[in-house]
């Protein structure tokens, strides 16, 4: 009999957000057999928290382990009140790690983040970057497991050349610094007159629209879709030849590692988690942070050097294939047993 399991996380994409883990794992739980309850597909914050923690205390005595998304901004809070219920309750609970700012909140707030980790039945990272943090600020529970990708729902695009076609897909916030992309697309325009940006996202702080301006302000023409169910930006994505990844900080992006399965080539910067899941010149082309010069000669270099281009896609796609749940579910099946 497989365990039952209560999953606390953002399942907002009826909304028009990017599908979470919550939707993505927690669907590969129920094809595996575990019983899943789902909370909180609330679109308002407040209310969203006040589902979680109602669910918590509803089913915490039915269920064998609560699975927390755990991140660093305010969703941290959703993490510490349904943690802190699982024990009162004496529920097993596994926060897994997916805020890359979250090594500055175990320093921000050390009493609080004790209070969710140290009690945890396991603190489960999905990037080795994660998992050293939490292991040198003395967790010693967290263990590795990446995320998931289903890697049949991924058609490998097998591109017979390179197009300076750019494709930048995440959620408008000033945390993924979206508005490089646009100062990025500006160089590139002064190369390639026949350029296009399409940015995919919904909005999470206002910055959508300031982006948008930015853009308007410097006379380019930016397709801005706002959120895509999972299965449109896929189909979307097959008429782009490069992914940037302008983040400020990051963790392991889900959206990366579906731009690594479909083939497209990847530029990034080189922040959080990031250098962990690609490596620079072998599977992608990193850059630092808000290197914008950098990041558009790199995007030239995927353009004009297509043969070293292939053989970083091909790499790309062996390396995403090992995050199939084929062979993730085995450390998933000894973790909840």
């Amino acid at each position: 009999m497989k365990p039952k399991l209560l999953y606390i996380g953002n399942k907002l994409s009826k909304h028009g957000f990017n599908a979470t883990t919550i939707e993505t794992l927690g669907k590969s739980f129920e094809d595996e057999g575990f019983s899943v309850i789902y909370t909180s597909d609330k679109k308002n914050q407040f209310l969203r928290l006040i589902f979680m923690v109602f669910s918590t205390c509803r089913n915490a005595k039915k269920v064998d382990y609560i699975i927390i998304d755990t991140y660093s901004t305010s969703s941290f809070w959703y993490a510490f009140f349904c943690s802190q219920m699982a024990r009162v309750l004496n529920t097993k609970y596994i926060p897994i790690l997916h805020g890359g700012n979250l090594p500055n909140r175990l320093k921000k707030n050390p009493f609080l983040s004790k209070m969710i980790f140290e009690n945890a039945y396991h603190n489960l990272a999905p990037s080795k970057y994660l998992l050293n943090a939490f292991l040198e600020n003395g967790f010693v529970s967290t263990i590795y497991i990446p995320n998931v990708l289903e890697i049949s729902n991924y058609k490998f695009k097998e591109r017979s050349s390179f197009e300076p076609k750019i494709l930048w897909v995440r959620a408008f916030a000033a945390i993924y610094n979206p508005k490089m992309a646009i100062d990025v697309f500006n160089l590139i325009k002064s190369n390639y007159s026949n350029a296009t940006l399409c940015m995919v996202g919904p909005d999470k702080d206002g910055s959508l629209e300031i982006t948008k301006k930015y853009a308007e302000n410097l006379g380019l023409n930016v397709i801005f879709t706002g959120g895509l169910p999972q299965k449109k930006w896929l189909e979307l994505s097959n008429g782009y030849d490069v992914f940037i990844n302008t983040t400020h900080i990051d963790n392991t992006p889900i959206s990366v590692m579906e731009a690594m399965a479909m083939g497209l080539p990847i530029v990034s910067t080189n922040v959080g988690g990031i250098p962990y899941l690609l490596e620079n010149e072998k599977d992608s082309l990193l850059v630092n942070d808000n290197d914008v010069q950098v990041m558009a000669n790199s995007i030239i270099r995927t353009l004009e050097n297509q043969s070293e281009t292939f053989i970083r896609v091909q790499n790309a796609r062996k390396k995403v294939e090992s995050f199939d749940w084929n062979s993730v579910k085995k450390l998933w099946n000894n973790l909840l047993k």
